[in-house]
């Protein structure tokens, strides 16, 4: 019997350990993909804590209705190796990118294409198995996605990354105003974000982040300018530099001082959206919000339209391919241990 190797979450709060099991065989529409890249994400470390910070010592027990061992990974690319008896025979053999945020398909939200909203949800990675193994089971061809001629490591990092990164500036695009851009954070989702606004944008775009190596790099890339966000005086600076802010930010880090610092440098009528999930707590007087008329929404990741829309942006050769680093399958805690330290600029794909 055909065997499928994982790097598998067998205990919360533990490193990830080698199982084999029996290869899935697919039913009705679902696709058996066999995994060429997966790409490590920051949510991946949250769901193997078995926690996300809702700050103030508060925790929220993301453990619940998971059973292990459990199988990590969404940024998925591969080949199709077998399909089920209703999906579409001429798949087998293709490379495909796999889109991740899979809904229940019963519900409102999914039939109005928001998968990503479901509470019922059958995201890879996150709740059914995901993409640190040999193979994956794609509960439906429609979540197949051609990436030709796209290198296959952009193809599978456009899935988290990426359509996490394009949501969030999509939120942005329809604004009245539209002087300028800052995106704060730069890990693998904000330089994706830095890519995608020079494609989607006229305005300069400004990064902020902690790390000399980030700033560098997106200023390398195409960013106009780079602030540090630690840097004293450094609100009033870019107040004064920018003739009363941004009017619009992208929150990618997504925890109390990342907010901070976005809400104290956004303009007035402009708008925040928080991204990222490093977690905490964050507060604003009310007083503040309505003087300011500011606008925060929160995004998670794209819907599969989308994740369309982007893969076809890419295939055209609109987007620019962003730092990464491609790593064996196997060291996967390795590098989840150097993301964790924050030693990773960019993204990093594991290759079996």
């Amino acid at each position: 019997m055909a065997r499928m190797i994982r790097q598998s979450l067998v205990k919360f709060d533990a490193p990830l350990c080698e199982t084999i099991v029996e290869t899935p065989k697919p039913q009705g529409r679902e696709v058996l993909v066999r995994i060429e890249r997966c790409g490590l994400c920051h949510s991946d470390l949250h769901i193997q804590d078995g926690y996300a910070d809702l700050g103030g010592g508060k925790k929220l027990d993301t453990t619940r209705g998971m059973t292990l061992p459990f199988t990590l990974g969404h940024e998925i690319a591969g080949v199709v190796d077998e399909v089920g008896p209703d999906a579409p025979k001429e798949l087998i053999g293709k490379k495909q990118a796999v889109f991740p945020w899979i809904g229940c398909g019963q519900c409102r939200d999914c039939a109005n294409g928001d998968e990503n909203l479901c509470v019922k949800q059958r995201f890879l990675g996150v709740s059914i198995d995901g993409g640190f193994a040999t193979h994956v089971l794609v509960p439906d061809a429609k979540y197949l996605l051609d990436y030709d001629p796209l290198p296959v490591n952009q193809a599978a990092t456009l899935m988290c990354s990426g359509v996490t990164a394009y949501g969030a500036l999509k939120r942005l695009v329809d604004r009245p105003r539209q002087r300028n851009l800052l995106l704060i954070g730069l890990g693998g989702v904000g330089m994706m974000g830095l890519s995608f606004a020079q494609a989607m944008f006229k305005q300069n775009i400004t990064v902020a982040d902690l790390s000399p190596a980030a700033r560098e790099t997106a200023l390398k890339n195409g960013a106009a300018n780079a602030y540090d966000p630690a840097e004293p005086e450094i609100v009033r600076r870019i107040l004064k530099e920018t003739e009363g802010g941004f009017d619009g930010v992208v929150d990618f880090a997504g925890n109390e001082k990342s907010m901070q610092f976005a809400v104290s440098t956004v303009a007035r009528g402009g708008k925040v959206v928080v991204s990222g999930l490093m977690g905490g707590n964050f507060s604003l007087p009310m007083v503040q919000w309505v003087y300011k008329r500011m606008t925060i929404e929160g995004f998670m990741v794209g819907t599969l339209a989308e994740a369309k829309e982007l893969m076809a942006l890419a295939r055209a050769g609109k987007i620019k391919p962003t730092p990464m680093k491609e790593e064996p399958m196997a060291d996967v805690q390795k590098w989840i241990d150097e993301l964790r330290a924050g030693k990773v600029v960019g993204r990093i794909v594991l290759k079996n």
